[in-house]
């Protein structure tokens, strides 16, 4: 699931805060209008370098890290990730998780934007209590044959403003998926030999095409 439907919702990618803040004190702009205005950004930015983008990691990378992850809080998603094993790992296993796990989803979501138009995402009318320190921003995205598919952020008020911590594709959430995934993974080979993939993955695409020819070839 995670493969196939990842570019429907890289758009919009987000995770949420570490605090909630009461609904009086969240700054900045609403759930709706925080989807709404970091997908126009983003894909103005992708549509404007496309091409580029598609030669340099890094410039992708750097892309993501302005529009992204200032809204998405890796402490918070990590521990929902890692579920049980966040108690039992030691501060630094924590703090190496959060790390490859952060890398490695902006990185997956900053490929998968590489393909995606402004025209295959829908932002549906916000249902919802204006006054909640929670909510939904309901989404539709369309596949390659144009069939709709809904992706909903579960939102939530921090003291830094509106953040995600969920996303869900077709009733299946992605916080859940990833924490099924690497939870057998970490009972498998343990929790270093988990970090360690994810570091060695992240080194490794952050090399541009021709570098990784050449490492090939060698």
């Amino acid at each position: 699931m995670r493969a196939s439907l990842l570019s429907l919702f890289a758009a919009c990618v987000f995770i949420g805060s570490t605090g909630v803040a009461s609904a009086q004190a969240i700054p900045g702009p609403g759930p709706q209008q925080l989807i709404e205005k970091v997908s126009q950004d983003m894909l103005r930015d992708i549509d404007a370098n496309r091409a580029a983008l598609r030669q340099d990691p890094a410039k992708l990378r750097a892309l993501v890290d302005k529009n992204l992850l200032p809204n998405f809080d890796a402490d918070y998603a990590a521990r929902l990730v890692l579920g049980k094993h966040w108690r039992t790992a030691t501060p630094e296993q924590q703090h190496r998780f959060v790390e490859a796990f952060i890398q490695s989803m902006m990185r997956q979501y900053g490929t998968a934007l590489l393909d995606f138009t402004g025209d295959r995402l829908t932002i549906l009318p916000f249902k919802g209590d204006p006054a909640a320190t929670t909510a939904t921003v309901r989404t539709e995205v369309k596949r390659d044959n144009g069939t709709p598919v809904p992706v909903n952020y579960t939102m939530r008020g921090t003291p830094q403003g509106w953040k995600a911590w969920d996303v869900t594709i077709e009733g299946v959430s992605y916080v859940k998926n990833f924490r099924t995934d690497f939870g057998s993974e970490i009972d498998a080979k343990g929790l270093d030999a988990v970090i360690q993939r994810l570091e060695t993955e992240n080194t490794s695409s952050a090399k541009p095409p021709a570098a990784k020819a050449s490492a090939k070839a060698g």
